[in-house]
């Protein structure tokens, strides 16, 4: 397989970076390297790539993949970690929200609903709670919320209460039995969809704060760019998008106060706009239909 054709928006995301020859750039979802490598094409001897990724497999791999190229450093990290781990300002980061291929398609990482894994949907499998060890302690109240706020799933209140009722009576053990549960849970089935799609998207996000980190990288991402450099976040569903276009939105009009119901301080970044992927894109990779590429460059 082509691993870059296989990086959603690969062209977009390159050109919405604006790579100049000599800068230092971080990608902080390596995953198998496909718009890592796209960067390090435009990139001369003097340009500096920082790869970013909490999963050890994909450090592993980009390592061995990348290691007759010295413009290349590799951080074992999550990208919430991006203040505490550059030591310079950088001309541009990519911020890819998705989870890669190897990861939805490797059964023993616990993310498949079709194959068999274990309850697990840790990103980063060094540290953290697994998805067995959560379910164990949660409420149907609280695992509600997260189906329903991250999975914007409106049965959730049914899944909840058969995940939680099939937990205490053992009947979860692996990954295809939740996704049973779940599909046994739905009353109304919709024919282009597992059933179990919006439950597993939304136990992932619970897994890995993905949410919390997300808000929490934006603000140091803007930080942590040069004057002119930019910002491209590559988000896969609606809670993302809507959180980095209301991020976007507020750095580029400047901070409202509520007390003072007025903007003050001066924006931050200008916006570049947001860009979807081709029909072509769409037709030959079906994980690219949800994808929305927003850019912003700092002022």
């Amino acid at each position: 397989m082509n691993l870059l054709h296989a990086s959603v928006m690969f062209t977009e995301c390159l050109e919405a970076l604006a790579i100049v020859p000599d800068g230092v750039y971080v990608d902080g979802t390596f995953g198998r390297g496909g718009h890592s490598a796209g960067i390090l094409e435009l990139l001369g001897s003097k340009g500096r790539l920082i790869a970013f990724d909490q999963d050890q497999q994909a450090i592993e791999y980009g390592q061995k993949r990348f290691e007759q190229d010295e413009r290349v450093i590799f951080v074992h990290a999550n990208f919430a970690q991006i203040a505490s781990k550059l030591d310079t300002p950088v001309d541009g980061i990519l911020l890819d929200l998705g989870v890669s291929s190897p990861q939805l398609d490797t059964a023993d990482r616990g993310f498949s609903f079709m194959h068999s894994g274990p309850l697990d949907m840790r990103m980063n499998t060094t540290s953290g709670a697994t998805l067995a060890e959560l379910l164990s302690t949660v409420s149907v109240d609280e695992l509600t919320r997260v189906i329903k706020d991250y999975g914007e799933e409106k049965f959730a209140k049914r899944i909840a209460t058969a995940i939680v009722d099939a937990v205490d009576a053992g009947q979860i053990t692996d990954t295809l039995s939740l996704a049973a549960v779940v599909a046994q849970a739905q009353p109304v089935k919709d024919k282009y969809k597992h059933p179990a799609t919006r439950t597993f998207q939304a136990l992932r996000i619970w897994v890995n704060d993905e949410l919390g980190v997300l808000a929490r990288v934006l603000s140091d991402a803007i930080d942590q760019l040069k004057p002119n450099g930019r910002l491209a976040v590559l988000s896969f569903h609606s809670l993302e998008d809507r959180m980095v276009k209301q991020y976007f939105r507020d750095q580029a009009r400047g901070r409202y106060d509520d007390a003072l119901r007025q903007v003050v301080g001066e924006s931050r970044v200008r916006l570049l706009g947001k860009r979807f992927p081709s029909l072509e894109e769409t037709q030959g990779n079906p994980r690219a239909r949800s994808a929305i590429l927003r850019a912003v460059e700092k002022l």
